[in-house]
């Protein structure tokens, strides 16, 4: 028996010391990384996450970025990317160690990573034990993960601010609950930065080749003045940037009928608020136009989230409402009276894809516009990969210089559900038959890394003359929200 706890004992003063040692070896790597962006919020993480390394690359920032959306993915420094490789698939926060080492052996200006916790206590554990951001990004509150951050808005903003920086900075495009992150950034030390998205203009969003939102486009420019950075610098590097493999398009195809249609894959924004940012921006773009037509997924373990994708019906004002996947019922009974008219029940329990998909192109228009809400695993899955057989229609659409000017936009047949962008994937399936180059960076002097401005205020960059250094309103960032006329300031 003492011999059994002599074992325990000495298994367990090894185990301590092994975990001081990984620790002291972990804050080694994050302190030759100077800048480090946490990016947290609800949507939007992996894409404002991109446009942040982006912007740092434009700037001559030695930058690795970290995100873990649609597909987890390690970007180097030249912006060349790779999955993230998981044992047996399962996300772990744990990993982040991993990525901090890789990412300390480029010994970069900047490491923009995204938060993957959900968990409230895991979050805090990301910030303060495995990042130490130096800024924050908290992009949004939005109505999801309640069941673990909730139940409620307010409680969702407070569980986010687990991952503000004690001492540092925090940029945020969430005005409606401004005031509730201000509280939480005071009690941390926190600078809160409001980055204002109308600042950011329409020319401005179309130099994209995707789509993507104001609110992101003005966070990362907020964070790329944080470091010295010029806005046409910043843009110029987000435009360079690659899109996430879950990026919102749109694909054009002919029916077996001959009749054209535009599809949006708007799967990946499954909370209602975010599902209607999307939807109204492709209807003002242009890349799709009504008679509209809406598709609900529905899910057996989602039904509360089936329900929100009928509740924001009347707002999207469909020519039909096509509920598939099952319980259907689950998003029929949340669509109000008054619409119930246009709703066509095609829902089942694994009901193939081939059922289904005739019923759903026969009642639409020739021109018309199909949505798709909701979840995408199960019978969404298969109205995927039976759109992707439909031959692509090559016609030109949208009658005005807008329309033609945001379609044209857009990269021809992107695939927003792929494992990975076919045009990456052949470069990396190349790859895998030559030697790849070794790249070495030199190691950058201290004094030659930049640090954050001690001051903002500086006027704005003009037409003709390049400056280092702009406005905080130039940029769209404040240290509060603009406020209405008639409504209460938040808290400074």
């Amino acid at each position: 028996m003492l011999y059994l706890y002599f074992v325990l004992l000495t298994g367990s003063v090894f185990l301590l010391i092994a975990g001081i040692v990984e620790q002291r070896r972990h804050y080694a790597a994050l302190h030759t990384i100077p800048t480090r962006v946490l990016v947290n919020g609800i949507r939007g993480k992996s894409s404002i996450t991109r446009l942040c390394a982006g912007a740092l690359r434009g700037g001559d920032l030695v930058t690795v970025a970290k995100t873990t959306g649609t597909a987890a993915r390690f970007i180097h420094p030249d912006a060349t990317e790779e999955p993230v490789y998981r044992k047996f698939g399962i996300a772990n926060v744990v990993e982040q160690i991993g990525i901090v080492r890789r990412a300390a052996a480029y010994r970069p200006h900047a490491l923009v990573i995204e938060c993957m916790a959900v968990m409230p206590a895991l979050q805090e554990v990301n910030q303060s034990k495995l990042i130490r951001s130096t800024i924050g990004v908290l992009c949004n509150v939005r109505e999801d993960h309640l069941a673990e951050m909730g139940p409620t808005l307010d409680d969702v903003a407070r569980s986010l601010c687990r991952s503000m920086p004690e001492g540092g900075i925090c940029v945020t495009a969430e005005k409606e609950r401004f005031h509730i992150l201000q509280e939480e950034a005071d009690a941390r030390d926190c600078r809160l930065v409001y980055a204002d998205p109308d600042t950011v203009t329409d020319d401005e969003l179309r130099g994209f080749s995707w789509f993507t939102f104001k609110e992101n486009v003005a966070i990362a420019l907020a964070v790329a003045e944080l470091l010295g950075i010029d806005r046409r610098t910043a843009l110029q590097g987000m435009y360079d940037a690659p899109p996430d493999p879950g990026v919102l398009s749109v694909e054009r195809y002919v029916t077996p009928e001959g009749k054209r249609l535009a599809f949006a894959n708007v799967f990946a924004a499954n909370d209602p608020e975010s599902t209607l940012m999307n939807v109204n921006q492709l209807l003002d773009l242009g890349a799709i136009s009504r008679p509209l037509n809406v598709v609900i997924n529905c899910r057996p373990d989602r039904v509360e989230r089936n329900g929100q994708m009928g509740e924001i019906v009347p707002e999207l004002q469909p020519e039909n409402v096509f509920v598939i996947g099952h319980p259907s019922k689950s998003a029929i009974d949340a669509i109000p009276a008054a619409w119930r008219d246009r709703v066509v029940d095609l829902g089942g329990d694994r009901r193939p894809a081939d059922e289904f998909m005739p019923a759903l192109l026969s009642r639409m228009p020739d021109g018309s516009s199909l949505v798709a809400i909701g979840n995408i695993h199960g019978q969404g899955e298969e109205l995927l990969d039976h759109l992707a057989e439909l031959p692509a229609d090559e016609t030109p659409s949208g009658t005005g210089p807008d329309q033609a000017t945001a379609v044209a936009a857009q990269p021809a047949h992107l695939d927003p559900y792929a494992s990975y962008p076919p045009a990456y994937e052949e470069r990396y399936q190349a790859s895998r038959t030559m030697e790849l180059p070794i790249v070495r960076i030199p190691v950058q002097p201290t004094a030659a890394r930049p640090e954050p401005s001690p001051s903002f205020a500086s006027r704005p960059l003009s037409e003709d003359e390049p400056s280092p250094h702009e406005t905080p309103e130039s940029f769209g960032w404040f240290d509060q929200p603009p406020q209405e006329s008639d409504g209460p300031r938040p808290r400074s």
